[in-house]
């Protein structure tokens, strides 16, 4: 296919009813029949990425192999696509003004009144079109955040009618809206969805398809009803009913032809059969457990799934890879604290500790490592997880009392965890942090080595200290060995203990790299050694 295709896909009535979603199953959709995928989202907040904001504002931030800090909704682009984002696929209004306003001090509007129009669309625009410049692509899917009608939206809307008017049949516009049950009246109501699309044809699109999210399905006097008040064809009034599982939702677009309907309107011949077989073995599997298993997320934010977002959609994956159902109790770290982690992580056939910045909890998370210590049940520590099991190790088998991170204590004797020197000189919120893809070289014959079967790993990081070298001796002495290292810089990036069952401690974040299509080895792992902790029990 010659020219890249761009679809956008827009909200209306009610935030979360899922057009990452949508957008990640259109584009699996479209990937079965052969063709080359990438989404991006736009987002219309002023921050320049979702790297500072609290995790209660915007759930998990998401990262990137190129060490972008990016809207969750990325890892569902890559969870569904099995392909790898980039910066270029998380734009913000933040970094759309940043960029215009850099390009205005250098002068490169030539003394121009610098305007919402031409100069903020055209950075839009821009924005959008980037991912071509680096890779070709047949299909560019792009989700707008907020609902249509938010006064931040109005720029990316624009630019939209601007790109459609531009590049005609080689832009097509997805808009997904809500069709509520009144159970009062025991009837759906289409007026929320005509009002909603009669916004979005004010500022000068017209819809080509309609996504509907309904409680319940659709007859065709509705779909005849939306269409026709609409003005769009009747077969492009596509249902999208509530879903057992987020991954059923390829199914459903299928079912209901979303994709056929793209490639119609967009003039772009169906020519090779969807095969989506890998799919519906996933599927298969995920709601065919054989058995299940009860494993412990001990976090901080646990009020709130979406902070790990990423890390429950990985046991999704290594539950159905082992034919598993895993069942998640999630902990909060304060709450351990108070009860005792006896109490709380009593019966948990695995309990991992889960990332994070702040002093808040951190007593309850080393508390909760000491459990799984002493008690040889499976654990995994993730970033800060790995960072408490150091420190939890140091103060109980070391006996180094007090030994602590010196991101929360600067006093402590014995600084186990600590910033880098390089580090230290660095101002900025984002300036000091590891962010992106870093390779680890793993030591033979250890569990790691066993899990990756590869000397040489890559995984993505986000944090800032780093394990004290200064003390690697005296850990290996006593049993906790560093199994994997970034060599350039002589970091710890896996810890072990040999005389457990299961215990792993790792800096990065392996829950980023986990997909459908490849379940990430150490959750999958993980989940074994669970299910042979239960067997054993």
């Amino acid at each position: 296919m010659s020219n890249t295709k761009f679809i956008f896909v827009t909200g209306g009535v009610s935030s979360s009813l899922g057009k990452g979603i949508i957008s990640a199953s259109l584009a699996k959709l479209l990937q079965s029949r052969g063709f080359k995928v990438t989404i991006q989202k736009l987002d219309p907040y002023i921050n320049i990425d979702p790297g500072t904001l609290n995790p209660y504002e915007h759930g998990e931030c998401y990262v990137t192999e190129d060490g972008a800090e990016t809207d969750l909704d990325l890892g569902h682009y890559e969870r569904f696509s099995n392909e790898p984002t980039s910066q270029a696929n998380n734009i913000t209004t933040g970094r759309i003004y940043l960029s215009v306003i850099e390009k205005e001090r250098k002068g490169v509007y030539l003394g121009s009144t610098v305007q919402v129009i031409p100069h903020i669309t055209d950075e839009i625009k821009s924005s959008v079109k980037l991912l071509t410049e680096r890779n070709h692509y047949d299909f560019v899917i792009t989700e707008i955040g907020g609902t249509v009608g938010d006064i931040e939206s109005l720029p990316y809307i624009e630019a939209v009618r601007q790109m459609k008017w531009e590049m005609g049949k080689d832009v097509l516009v997805i808009h997904l809206t809500l069709v509520p049950y009144l159970s009062a009246a025991g009837e759906l109501k289409t007026k929320p969805t005509q009002h909603s699309v009669k916004m979005l044809q004010e500022q000068g699109v017209q819809p080509d398809i309609i996504v509907c999210r309904t409680e319940h399905h659709l007859n065709d006097h509705l779909r005849e009803k939306i269409a026709r008040f609409c003005n769009v064809a009747q077969s492009s009034v596509i249902e999208s009913i509530d879903a057992e599982s987020i991954y059923d939702v390829p199914i459903l677009m299928r079912q209901e032809k979303l994709d056929t309907e793209v490639l119609k309107l967009i003039n772009v011949p169906v020519e090779n059969d969807l095969d989506i077989s890998d799919w519906e073995e996933f599927l298969r599997k995920l709601k065919n457990p054989k058995t299940e298993v009860n494993i412990a997320l001990v976090g901080k934010y646990v009020e709130l799934k979406d902070a790990y977002k990423s890390i429950l959609e990985s046991f999704v994956h290594a539950g159905a890879s082992n034919q598993v159902k895993v069942n998640i109790r999630m902990v909060h770290s304060e709450l351990i604290e108070k009860q005792g982690a006896a109490k709380l992580l009593k019966g948990m056939n695995g309990i991992l500790v889960a990332p994070g910045f702040g002093e808040r909890g951190i007593e309850g998370k080393i508390s909760a490592v000491r459990f799984a210590r002493e008690n040889k049940i499976p654990f995994l520590g993730i970033c800060l997880g790995m960072q408490c099991a150091v420190i939890e190790f140091a103060r109980n088998v070391l006996k180094l009392n007090n030994a602590h991170s010196t991101e929360f204590d600067l006093q402590t004797p014995f600084p186990v965890i600590d910033i880098m020197e390089a580090q230290k000189k660095i101002s900025g919120m984002g300036g000091t942090m590891r962010l992106g893809s870093y390779d680890c070289k793993l030591k033979p014959n250890s569990r790691a080595f066993d899990i990756y079967q590869s000397e040489l790993i890559h995984e993505r990081h986000r944090h800032r200290f780093e394990f004290n070298n200064h003390f690697l001796e005296k850990f290996e002495a006593a049993g906790m060995i560093a199994t994997g290292t970034y060599q350039a810089e002589n970091l710890v990036e896996i810890v072990e203990i040999k005389n457990h069952p299961w215990f792993i401690g790792v800096q990065f974040h392996p829950e980023y790299k986990s997909t459908v299509a490849n379940p990430h080895p150490l959750f999958v792992n993980f989940v074994k050694a669970a299910l042979k902790q239960k067997q054993e029990e």
